[in-house]
């Protein structure tokens, strides 16, 4: 029986968890206690189960607020599918199931509501309201409530509203993935959270491999990544229903079966081809970014970004609908400079919110066309594009991520020093004749263009004049981009190209300019990381029959497949091979309920394909291939690690090692060994404090170089910090071997 008052019996008995993830263990304790919370947690780090455990422990009902009707039936499912008694209430329902529902929740019947932000205010859910006992009130994806975020959903400012018209105002919890500095006091503020606990994990998705790609044929480099990836379930974002149709008649004309989604669709028709997907029964989707919003669909393998989003926010919460399951996956930006246009003429003719007066609007306008910009930077940076995205969200560190197309050897730096000079001259000397021009302007100027404009400006009597004739306009055009993304040109007004301080170390001081270009002659996507399912060496065999076995009960419960059990429960099935109940309740993933519902099912296919392959019988999880096992990789390349000048915690030591050594894997393993082994050698201790182990030096971590350091909080609480610096990295480093085991 489950002890409700116990949070890890919770996690275990209902989510089938043995240990809460970062982050997950204070804010539950924040909510438990009565505290308002903001959490900023990246896709797939478990920011529902922040509020699901607490729902479960809570007296009374806990209000869900949701934007979309699909991310609501896919969590309700999911809870059901747990034992969880959970409901939702949206435009989905007739009269008849809504009032059913009203009439079962006052009856307390439910433990958790998920409900559209446009139904809290509603008569009948106002008089729910004052009948049963709200415990929490949890608000999903709650950079919805923030102008200036990139999903702004006027209804979320009657949350508030809401919470005012209660006899009593219960606790609020506001959860989101991506959000600013800026949405981040907007949330606290705008939702009223009172002296909230906030909690920022991180938005870095070690798992996501990210792309950019400059195509000449967006068509044909599509095709080829489905090509790479066949048989993954995959989703293609286009900015336009034109695009989404082009593509989805393309590919399924070439053989690769692609449904589709955007807004012009029937109703009907979007419902059954998101269902399509989502249940399995088509593994690749073009669509608009109207799709996926809250889609807990977890094996989704790659994402593919036909044009370029509007900004950055949209961009990383549209690709990390890859890898929900934690397994690597995909995300490549198809870039080309249309897109900029595209996206500027979307922003300047939107009327998405009508309430705003002129003013507002217009700075909208100017802040959206701001981040179009720094979008744009994205995808012309010549740097790694994971730390770009962590700069932008105010997560400031040093990364050479070795799992992104900048630095994982698809591209090389390039000495564009002349071309540069080329550009900028150009720019310089219409200045001097009070003369402003775009990109394109510029690039057919220096290509020695005859066109109406150029003649029209005399511009074909500039010095510059077809001073890059044997360049295309498109390499011209890319690289202007690149100068705009690095600093050395700017925007003006109406787009126009003007020098900065930063131009003269070209122009005057000839400093040397560099930008990662395509390797000649490069054929295929390197792939540096070292695929998870080669670490885990899981049986593939096993592993396809229990998902068609997963297809079948989930197709006679009406459910998505995922929702029984993910891609990663399935693989640790694959690999500890249970054959009892006891251990199959040991898989993560599977809780009290479920064990109950599908445990003999699973556990009499694994015994009867053992029974057919008795040679499975010793498998061992090992790595496959020559390479060894992941511990002989870690310490056969411990001599290649070089420490960093930062003070790292010991899971981002744990993180960079496995960084610098180019495999994508849980470092968890590799934490809990360096954490004993410094136990054991008396360089840390642990001691309890307020109710938690933590780590603590002892008189021997100076010789290790370990350091303590007094750190503050986002809620400016004082705590001390074991960190590693440069001496005490390369110390582990040298010891990898014994700490591995020799």
């Amino acid at each position: 029986m489950t002890d409700f008052s116990d949070k890890y019996s919770v996690l275990r008995d209902f989510f089938g968890h043995r240990a809460f993830r970062e982050g997950q263990e204070p804010v539950i304790d924040a909510l438990l206690s009565g505290r308002d919370a903001l959490a900023v947690m990246p896709t797939g780090a478990g920011k529902s189960m922040c509020y699901q455990i607490p729902a479960l422990m809570l007296d009374g009902i806990t209000v869900v607020v949701s934007p979309l009707i699909s991310l609501m039936k896919d969590q309700v499912n999911a809870l059901i599918q747990s034992g969880v008694r959970a409901a939702y209430l949206n435009s989905s329902l007739t009269p008849a199931q809504y009032e059913a529902a009203i009439a079962n929740a006052s009856r307390g019947m439910y433990k958790m509501i998920y409900v559209a932000p446009e139904r809290l205010c509603t008569a009948s859910f106002r008089n729910l309201a004052r009948q049963v006992k709200i415990s929490m009130v949890a608000v999903d994806e709650a950079h919805c409530v923030s102008q200036w975020g990139q999903d702004f959903r006027p209804h979320y400012l009657r949350i508030h509203e809401f919470l005012e018209q209660l006899p009593y105002r219960p606790t609020v919890g506001a959860f989101t993935a991506t959000a600013t500095d800026q949405v981040r006091q907007d949330i606290v503020r705008l939702l009223a959270l009172r002296d909230p606990f906030c909690v920022t994990t991180g938005f870095d998705r070690a798992n996501l491999y990210f792309g950019v790609v400059h195509a000449k044929d967006k068509y044909t480099e599509t095709k080829a990544i489905v090509r790479e990836n066949e048989g993954s379930c995959g989703i293609i974002y286009c900015a336009t229903r034109k695009a989404v149709e082009e593509v989805s008649e393309k590919l399924t004309a070439d053989g690769i079966p692609c449904t589709r989604y955007h807004a012009g669709l029937s109703p009907e028709e979007r419902k059954q081809n998101q269902d399509d997907f989502i249940y399995d029964r088509v593994n690749l989707i073009a669509a608009t970014n109207a799709f996926g919003m809250g889609i807990d669909k977890s094996n989704v393998s790659f994402v593919i970004h036909y044009n370029m989003p509007k900004n950055i926010e949209n961009y990383y919460q549209e690709a990390g609908r890859a890898g929900r399951d934690g397994n690597d996956a995909k995300c490549i930006l198809l870039y080309s400079g249309r897109d900029m246009q595209t996206n500027r003429f979307l922003i300047e003719n939107s009327n998405e919110n009508p309430d705003l007066d002129d003013e507002t609007l217009e700075k909208i306008r100017e802040r959206d066309l701001y981040k179009l910009r720094r979008m744009s930077d994205y995808c012309n940076t010549s740097g790694c594009l994971r730390q770009f995205i962590l700069d932008y969200f105010g997560e400031k560190r040093k990364c050479s991520c070795q799992n992104c197309s900048n630095c994982s050897g698809e591209t090389e730096l390039t000495d564009i020093t002349i071309e540069a000079q080329k550009i900028l001259s150009c720019v310089y000397r219409l200045h001097q004749r009070n003369l402003r021009f775009g990109a394109v302007v510029v690039s057919g100027i220096l290509k020695g263009s005859g066109s109406q404009r150029v003649k029209q400006f005399g511009l074909d009597t500039l010095s510059t004049f077809g001073i890059m004739k044997d360049e295309t306009n498109t390499k011209i055009r890319t690289i202007i981009r690149f100068l705009e993304a690095e600093g050395y040109l700017t925007e003006g007004e109406h787009s126009t190209l003007m020098l900065t301080r930063k131009s003269a170390e070209v122009l005057m001081q000839k400093n040397t300019v560099m930008m990662r270009l395509p390797k000649k002659g490069r054929t295929k996507r390197s792939e540096t990381a070292i695929n998870k399912e080669q670490i885990l060496g899981f049986d593939k065999t096993l592993f396809e029959r229990l998902r068609k076995l997963r297809a079948r009960l989930a197709g006679d419960a009406g459910l998505p497949a995922y929702t029984v059990f993910n891609d990663a429960s399935l693989r640790e099935m694959c690999v500890m091979m249970p054959l009892t109940q006891s251990a199959f309740a040991e898989i993560p993933g599977v809780g009290k309920v479920k064990q109950e519902r599908y445990g003999r099912y699973f556990t009499t296919e694994i015994q009867k394909y053992l029974r057919e392959h008795p040679e499975k019988k010793n498998f061992k999880p090992e790595a496959l291939g020559e390479s060894g096992s992941l511990t002989d990789i870690i310490k056969n390349g411990a001599e290649s690690l070089q420490g960093t000048d930062s003070e790292l915690s010991l899971t981002q030591l744990s993180d960079d090692i496995l960084t610098q050594l180019g495999i994508s894997a849980d470092k968890k393993p590799l934490k809990e060994a360096i954490q004993s082994w410094l136990i054991n050698e008396n360089y840390l201790t642990e001691k309890i404090e307020n109710g938690q182990k933590k780590l603590a030096a002892t008189i021997l971590s100076e010789e290790a170089g370990i350091v303590e350091r007094e750190k503050l909080s986002s809620i400016n609480r004082a705590y001390t910090a074991v960190l590693f610096p440069k001496t005490a990295q390369e110390f582990v480093f040298e010891n990898l071997g014994e700490i591995l085991g020799s």
